[in-house]
């Protein structure tokens, strides 16, 4: 079941749920030594699913800087060629729209899903670079 909630409506149980399945992808399964946790956090809208009490997807937006951005885009492994990355990516655009409509749409993607955003609407710009000992690239979509 797809839940969107501002920090302050997270419960405990869903921090930890979201801690836990960041943690589980970006640090153990990716190799990235990061600190994962950031103040982002704190304003963003985040973006869920649950199946069978398991938080099998996820994502956050935020606005920052004259633009809005999402990130922590996150299936878990089992879930993965299931079709829910095509239902996150939607549930990511429509929360743009209701909570930051009008405004630009800026994210830095792994390299590896740069032709994966490119089919849904996003444009390349600059170099490819560096985060986090991971390729990512700038992307640029239209307001919504």
């Amino acid at each position: 079941m797809w839940k969107t909630k501002t920090f302050q409506q997270l419960t405990t149980t869903d921090l930890f749920n979201i801690y836990y399945l960041r943690g589980r992808v970006f640090v153990t399964e990716q190799h990235r030594p990061l600190n994962d946790v950031d103040y982002h956090d704190r304003q963003a809208v985040h973006i869920m699913n649950m199946i069978d009490d398991q938080l099998v997807c996820y994502a956050r937006v935020f606005a920052t800087e004259g633009h809005v951005t999402f990130g922590r885009v996150v299936i878990a492994p089992e879930y993965r060629g299931t079709g829910l990355g095509n239902d996150l990516l939607d549930q990511i655009m429509a929360t743009i729209k209701q909570y930051f409509p009008g405004n630009k749409i800026e994210i830095e993607a792994q390299a590896q899903v740069e032709g994966y955003y490119q089919k849904a609407g996003f444009t390349t710009v600059g170099k490819p670079f560096v985060h986090a000992f991971t390729p990512h690239v700038k992307m640029v979509h239209d307001a919504l």
